[in-house]
């Protein structure tokens, strides 16, 4: 159990730290090169114009760095890759029980955090080189939508051929068995998933709900005996609280889509993982512990469908929800924090009934 205890929340500290040294470096490198939008966006999802959304971010749309999502998953896969190095190099028992890069439980996290982040790193570097409205720059929502459902079939497919998964745990009953309809949930809850990283809008506001939700996952994997995948959880964990000892106001940067597609999409392998391939009911809580990301994403779904089909009449002064908060006279901070605690409340939840009703 000690050994354990170590192995899972050594990567973290490890990546906290890396974390914290490399971040001076990039920030540097990142307001050097001027890496920010160049002029805010003036279109939404809907076509529309964006007026109190400017008046709200538009400065800091055009002077705080993007990409600071880069400290997340570099540090992260220097923590992964180190310890393997030294388990392999340096040798001994003991190091070599500290490796938690494994072909049954990290491998695939591991592997749509890179491709998440080179996605959104793609998208990123074009969108600060574009007009902000992703016409002449990043990936249109159409097109990242499309590389994340593609990706999330491929993984969806492995899953169901190669390990014969394709039931899902309910809590207090068991394992529901659904056949082939297993792909197309699985690729459906990773568009939603990433479709929940617009909360990355306020300060310090979506490095705290990924460090809760990720800490969720890696109680309930441990609680399942996935001992490398809490430890995996936990190192994403440490990194994120890395990145937002600088996000948090005033912010030295933004995560942007290096980051947020990245750590969506891994979110997502995740919640799977933990779901009937452990023995539990890691799908099902999803909802319950990245409670904040389903509440921005039906804001955004339901604000849009109000536009259309209301003639144009909005339900919130300005969407994601968490704009609203601000147009209505919420102090950026208190939206924050609110979230935070709204967050870790529910999270809880999610993890007890994890834990209960496996």
């Amino acid at each position: 159990m000690t050994l354990s205890i170590i192995k899972i929340f050594l990567p973290s500290v490890l990546a906290f730290i890396i974390g914290i040294i490399l971040t001076p470096f990039l920030t540097n490198f990142l307001y050097k090169n001027e890496m920010w939008k160049k002029k805010a966006k003036t279109v939404a999802v809907d076509g529309r114009g964006t007026p109190i959304f400017n008046s709200l971010h538009a400065k800091n749309e055009t002077s705080v760095p993007r990409m600071g999502g880069i400290i997340i998953w570099l540090s992260s896969l220097i923590v992964i890759v180190l310890i393997w190095l030294l388990a392999r190099l340096a040798g001994g028992d003991f190091l070599s029980k500290l490796d938690f890069l494994s072909r049954d439980q990290t491998w695939i996290p591991l592997f749509t955090l890179v491709f998440g982040a080179m996605v959104g790193l793609v998208d990123d570097w074009m969108d600060i080189r574009g007009n902000g409205d992703h016409k002449a720059g990043g990936l249109s929502l159409k097109k990242r939508l499309l590389l994340i459902g593609l990706i999330s079939l491929a993984i969806a497919s492995w899953f169901y051929f190669k390990l014969e998964i394709h039931a899902i745990g309910i809590p207090f009953y068991g394992s529901l068995d659904i056949g082939l309809w297993f792909i197309p949930l699985f690729v459906i809850v990773a568009m939603a998933i990433y479709s929940g990283g617009v909360i990355d809008g306020l300060d310090g506001l979506a490095g705290g709900i990924f460090a809760t939700i990720f800490s969720a996952y890696a109680v309930i994997s441990f609680a399942q005996g996935q001992i490398n995948l809490s430890a995996f959880c936990l190192m994403l964990v440490g990194a994120i609280l890395a990145f937002l000892w600088f996000n948090i106001p005033p912010a030295r940067f933004y995560m942007s889509e290096t980051g947020s597609m990245a750590l969506t999409l891994t979110l997502t392998i995740v919640a799977f993982m933990a779901d009937s391939m452990g023995e539990g009911v890691g799908l099902f809580v999803l909802p319950i512990i990245a409670f904040p990301l389903v509440v921005t994403t039906l804001s955004v779904v339901i604000q849009v469908l109000s536009k259309k089909f209301r003639n144009g009449k909005k339900i919130f002064q300005v969407a994601p929800i968490h704009h609203h908060f601000e147009a209505i006279g919420w102090p950026a901070y208190k939206v924050t924090m609110r979230y935070w605690i709204i967050g870790i409340i529910f999270a809880l939840v999610g993890v007890i009934i994890a834990l209960l009703g496996k």
